[in-house]
């Protein structure tokens, strides 16, 4: 990782929000965005949500998990921070969460349902990236999903934020192709993407447009997802 986000775990909300203050929206309309572009996929891909369980790799404060949470009969989150952990504790009590070393995820192969990372790898050096992903999938049983979201690189807004935004100094951010490259070397078969976040504002006109334009790189992040092997 290339931030120290233990140092600054209070103010983790604070500094992203003043990071995309100039778009009008705080942070959690995007969180909420992403949540419900999660959520479609993983009932599209795994269907009834009510038995399945799902953990959040690089949970942060776990700000998208009252969404997501309440939905599976299992979640879980892990972060390397300690700081971000202790402040999503808080924040989501019926969430199990725990730090580990940003290499080995501490579960048995094959333990989840749904492995997903929302802007995680971008702050993780491209030489860990395979490692990463393989490690998503390690943990996903045979058939269930791995999704990540990360910045489209391709935008010049989202470029803006990153530059904005103190806990993104020096980060690199992973290309779509090299994502679904990854993806596929990590063994996760069917691997496609979508954009999402074409817009600041949200309602469901604004949805269902972007569903119609996910194959194109407008939006401000995308989701690479496939199936585990």
């Amino acid at each position: 990782m290339t931030y120290d986000f233990d140092s600054s775990s209070a103010s983790y909300e604070v500094e992203l929000n003043r990071a995309i203050s100039f778009v009008g929206q705080d942070a959690i309309v995007f969180t909420e965005a992403k949540a419900h572009a999660l959520l479609a996929l993983a009932r599209e891909r795994i269907g009834d949500l009510e038995n399945a369980s799902a953990l959040d790799v690089g949970c942060g404060i776990g700000s998208i998990h009252r969404s997501l949470a309440p939905q599976f009969a299992e979640f879980q989150g892990v972060d390397v921070s300690t700081g971000l952990i202790d402040v999503a504790r808080a924040n989501n009590q019926d969430v199990a969460y725990q730090a580990y070393d940003g290499v080995e995820l501490p579960f048995e192969p094959n333990s989840f349902d749904l492995a997903f990372a929302i802007c995680v790898l971008h702050h993780v050096p491209p030489s860990q990236w395979a490692a990463f992903t393989v490690e998503m999938a390690r943990v996903v049983r045979p058939g269930g999903l791995v999704a990540i979201i990360e910045h489209n690189a391709l935008n010049p807004l989202t470029r803006l934020v990153t530059w904005r935004c103190a806990f993104d100094e020096g980060i690199v951010l992973v290309k779509r192709r090299r994502l679904e490259g990854l993806m596929r070397q990590a063994g996760v078969r069917d691997t496609t993407s979508r954009y999402i976040l074409f817009s600041p504002w949200r309602s469901d006109a604004v949805e269902r447009a972007e569903r119609r334009l996910s194959r194109f790189p407008l939006g401000a992040q995308y989701i690479t997802y496939g199936t585990a092997p």
